[in-house]
C-alpha cells in the first residue's frame, strides 16, 4: 500500500488537516476564505456547532476537533484525548515512513515534528489541577485556561490512554486521573444495580456504555477489577450474545442497538488481549 503515490498523498493531506486546525479560531476567520464549519437546525445543542465553528481555541500547539468519538459537539474545542492518539499515531506512521519502499523522508520528518508538537501541548495544556484530585487529565481544553473534567466512553477517550499508548498505566497523573473517571466527580459515571461504568451526553444520563467498561479493563492491571469488568459485560449482554451500545443502570434488559459493531470489536480485542 505504501508504494502507492496515492498513499502518500493522503498522509500528506492528513498532515495538512491537523496543521490547519492548530489555528485558533478567529485567525482561521480572519485569513482564510474556507474553513471547517458545520451547523444545522436542531432542538439538541450537541449535535451542532456553535456560531458553525465551534467555541473559540487559542492556538496553543493542540489540534481542534469539533466532534467527539460519540459524534456529539465538544464543550471546548481541542480534545485531549484525540491529540493523545494522534501524536502516538504520527509517530508510528514516521517510522514506516522511514522504511523501505515506503521511504519519504519529508512526510516522516514531517510526522514526527507533528507528532512531538502535540504530545508537549497535551502535556502543557491537557494536564490541570483539579480541586480534589489535584494533578488530572482534563478532557477538553480551548488554549484560554479553561478546562472542562469529565470522560465519555468513545474512543479515544482519558480513560484509554495507556491502551493508546500514549502513556502507562502507572503514570501518577493519569492515576489520579482514573480514580476521578470512576467516580461521582465524573458527570457520566454512573452506578447501579445492573453495573457501573462511564457513558456520555449522545444517550443520556443512567445509561452505561459497555464500551467505557471495556477500556476500564483494558487499562488495568488489578485482575479482581478486570474479572469484575468481564462479569459486568456478560450481564450486561442480556442474553443475546452481543455488546449493546448502552444499558440502563437498573436493568440490562433496556438497552440502545442490539447489535453494535464498534463495541462487538472492542470487546474481541479485550479478550484476546
Amino acid at each position: 500500500m505504501c508504494t502507492d503515490p496515492s498513499w502518500k498523498s493522503a498522509i500528506g493531506l492528513v498532515l495538512d488537516a491537523i496543521e490547519y486546525q492548530q489555528k485558533s479560531t478567529i485567525d482561521m476567520q480572519k485569513s482564510d476564505k474556507i474553513y471547517y464549519a458545520f451547523s444545522r437546525n436542531t432542538n439538541n445543542q450537541i449535535d451542532t456547532l456553535v456560531n458553525d465553528v465551534g467555541v473559540p481555541g487559542k492556538n496553543c500547539g493542540l489540534s481542534k476537533s469539533p466532534f467527539r468519538p460519540s459524534d456529539d459537539a465538544h464543550r471546548l474545542p481541542f480534545s485531549i484525548a484525540s491529540n493523545a492518539m494522534a501524536s502516538v499515531s504520527l509517530a508510528q506512521i514516521s517510522d514506516v515512513l522511514k522504511q523501505g519502499a515506503c521511504q519519504n523522508s519529508d512526510l516522516s520528518s514531517r510526522a514526527a515534528s507533528l507528532s512531538k508538537t502535540l504530545k508537549q501541548a497535551v502535556e502543557q495544556w491537557g494536564v490541570v489541577t483539579h480541586q480534589v484530585f489535584g494533578k488530572i487529565y482534563a478532557y477538553e481544553v480551548d488554549g484560554f485556561g479553561s478546562f472542562y473534567s469529565m470522560d465519555d466512553a468513545g474512543i479515544p477517550s482519558i480513560l484509554s490512554l495507556p491502551a493508546l499508548g500514549f502513556t502507562t498505566i502507572d503514570d501518577p497523573v493519569y492515576q489520579q486521573t482514573r480514580k476521578l473517571l470512576l467516580s461521582d466527580y465524573n458527570p457520566y459515571f454512573f452506578s447501579g444495580s445492573a453495573g457501573e461504568g462511564i457513558g456520555g451526553p449522545h444517550i443520556g444520563l443512567g445509561w452505561i456504555w459497555p464500551m467505557g467498561i471495556i477500556n476500564r479493563a483494558l487499562t488495568s492491571n488489578n485482575d479482581t477489577e478486570i474479572r469484575q469488568c468481564l462479569n459486568m459485560l456478560k450481564t450486561s449482554s442480556a442474553g443475546t450474545g452481543f455488546m449493546h451500545e448502552s444499558f440502563w443502570k437498573d436493568d440490562v434488559t433496556k438497552y440502545t442497538r442490539s447489535w453494535f459493531a464498534w463495541c462487538n470489536t472492542l470487546f474481541g480485542e479485550l479478550i484476546l488481549w
